[in-house]
C-alpha cells in the first residue's frame, strides 16, 4: 500500500505541484454553479450587492443599530456588519462543503495518481473567488458613501492569508472524517450556525462583558473579524503580537489537518 508523505513540506509541494490542476477544477467549479442561469457569473456580484442593501437598510434604518455608542452614521453598522460577514461565509462555505467532499468524488478515491488533498482547496478558492467579489462590492459601498478606503486595507492579506490556513487544516481533518463518520456534515452544519452568533459578526468584541469575553476569543473566527474590520473601516493595524500568534497557530492547524489527512486516506477505497 502506498505511503503517504504528511510532512509540512509535502503540504505545501503538493498544493504547489498540482497548482495548475487546481486551478482549472476551481474555475469549473465557479462556473458550474451558474451554468444554465440567464445572469450566469453576474449573480456573483449581485448577491453581496443585494446583501449590503438589505443589511443597510434593516440595520440603519429600521433598527436604526449603530456601531458604538458614539457613531452616528446610518451606514456604519451595514459595511461593519458586512466586512466580518464576508469573512464568516467564506469559512462557513467551505466547511459545510468539507466533510462531503471525497464522498462526492468517490471516482477519484479509485485512480492513484489523482492528489486527493487538493479538494479543499478547491473549494477553498472557489470560495475565495466569491469573497473577492464581495469585497469589490464593499469598496464600491464604502468608496460611495465615505470616499478613498483608508490605506491600511492594502494590510487585508496579511489578515486573510492565515484564516485560509486555518480553513484548509480544518477542511482536511473534516474531509477524511466525512468519510468514517457520516453525521459530521450534520454536526458540522449545527456548530457554524452556532459559531456565527459566538462570533463578533453582529456584534463588536467589547459589548460582552470584559469577564467573558475570553471566552470569544477562543473561537479562531473573533481575530480574523475584527482584525478585518480594523485594517478596512477602523484604518487600524492589526497587532502585530495578535497577528504574529494567530499566523503560527493557524500554520500549526494546517499541518496537523494535512497530517490527519494523509494518514487516514488508506482507507478511504476499502470504505467508500
Amino acid at each position: 500500500m502506498r505511503n503517504f508523505s504528511a510532512s509540512p513540506s509535502e503540504m505545501i509541494s503538493s498544493l504547489w505541484r498540482n497548482r495548475e490542476l487546481i486551478k482549472a477544477s476551481a474555475k469549473r467549479e465557479v462556473l458550474g454553479r451558474y451554468r444554465g442561469s440567464v445572469m450566469g457569473i453576474l449573480w456573483s456580484f449581485f448577491n453581496p450587492l443585494l446583501m449590503l442593501a438589505v443589511y443597510t437598510i434593516v440595520f440603519s434604518v429600521v433598527f436604526q443599530a449603530r456601531w458604538g455608542s458614539g457613531s452616528s452614521s446610518k451606514t456604519e453598522f451595514a459595511l461593519v456588519l458586512f466586512a466580518g460577514l464576508m469573512m464568516f461565509n467564506l469559512f462557513a462555505e467551505c466547511i459545510n462543503r468539507s466533510p462531503s467532499l471525497i464522498l462526492s468524488n468517490v471516482n477519484y478515491v479509485k485512480k492513484v495518481v489523482f492528489p486527493l488533498e487538493i479538494l479543499p482547496a478547491v473549494t477553498l478558492i472557489s470560495a475565495l473567488f466569491h469573497t473577492l467579489i464581495s469585497l469589490a462590492v464593499w469598496f464600491l459601498a464604502y468608496g460611495f458613501f465615505f470616499g478613498v478606503p483608508h490605506v491600511t486595507a492594502l494590510l487585508l492579506p496579511l489578515v486573510v492569508i492565515p484564516f485560509l490556513m486555518l480553513i484548509m487544516g480544518l477542511s482536511w481533518c473534516l474531509a477524511s472524517l466525512g468519510v468514517y463518520l457520516r453525521d459530521v456534515s450534520q454536526i458540522i452544519s449545527v456548530v457554524t450556525s452556532v459559531l456565527m452568533f459566538m462570533s463578533p459578526v453582529f456584534y463588536p468584541a467589547s459589548a460582552l462583558p470584559e469577564n467573558y469575553r475570553y471566552i470569544l476569543y477562543l473561537n479562531p473566527m473573533s481575530p480574523v473579524i475584527e482584525m478585518t474590520r480594523d485594517v478596512l473601516y477602523w484604518g487600524k493595524i492589526p497587532n502585530s503580537q495578535v497577528l504574529s500568534v494567530y499566523c503560527l497557530s493557524t500554520a500549526f492547524i494546517a499541518w496537523l489537518g494535512f497530517a490527519w489527512f494523509q494518514k487516514t486516506r488508506k482507507g478511504f477505497a476499502d470504505v467508500l
